[in-house]
């Protein structure tokens, strides 16, 4: 039995994989009225104890969480597409793959006082794409901590989080601090050992 390790290609604490160009993004999702994103937190996927009151639209979802290479698009994600998938391309150039998939994208708000409690991302699916953050809103006052580090992550830049740390976020400003998060693998990239391992589990308990 393999253990369940996570990508070795992933940072081991944050890497800065450069500015991108978020001005019409970042309108965009300023100009979202509240009852558009009242109701897609209200029917999101992500629903885990460790966000509290961070709200969320989510554009693409894994369909389980065990397997990255499956996910789905939500409603809002053809609509979005012409304003995401730009930034989307410009943050993950530096990787340098030829064949990359998003298999989740979604928008975060956390309002002032907010904040994420400490967690590692747990599933399967996660211990293999890349995490990504770009904020399109922050203030001096939003710090994330990773393995008792903390950092400031600026506006306009896109940053590769270390998601298999203990991570948290706190936002002790007076403005929402929004970022557009997304996972990026290598379609090419062979698949770990112990994902054969899981295959099989789940085979032998369906059985």
């Amino acid at each position: 039995m393999h253990k369940m390790t996570a990508n070795p290609r992933k940072t081991g604490s944050i890497r800065h994989l450069g500015p991108v160009h978020i001005s019409e993004l970042k309108k965009a999702v300023l100009a979202l009225p509240e009852s558009v994103w009242d109701a897609e937190n209200d029917s999101k996927p992500n629903r885990f104890d460790a966000l509290d009151a961070t709200r969320h639209i989510v554009f693409r979802f894994v369909s389980n969480f065990i397997d990255w290479r499956q996910s789905f698009d939500r409603p809002l994600w053809n609509e979005w597409r012409p304003l995401l998938e730009p930034v989307l391309a410009q943050a993950t150039a530096a990787y340098g793959y030829a064949n990359g998939a998003f298999p989740r994208v979604m928008l975060a708000r956390m309002a002032p006082g907010g904040v994420i409690q400490p967690h590692r991302d747990q599933s399967p699916a996660a211990k293999w794409p890349h995490k990504i953050h770009v904020p399109l809103q922050t203030n001096d006052d939003v710090t994330f901590e990773i393995d008792g580090s903390n950092y400031h992550l600026p506006e306009g830049e896109a940053i590769e989080l270390n998601n298999m740390g203990l991570h948290a976020v706190a936002n002790r400003g007076s403005t929402d601090r929004i970022h557009l998060i997304f996972e990026y693998f290598d379609i090419d990239q062979p698949l770990p050992d112990w994902f054969a391992d899981l295959q099989a589990q789940i085979a032998a308990a369906g059985r």
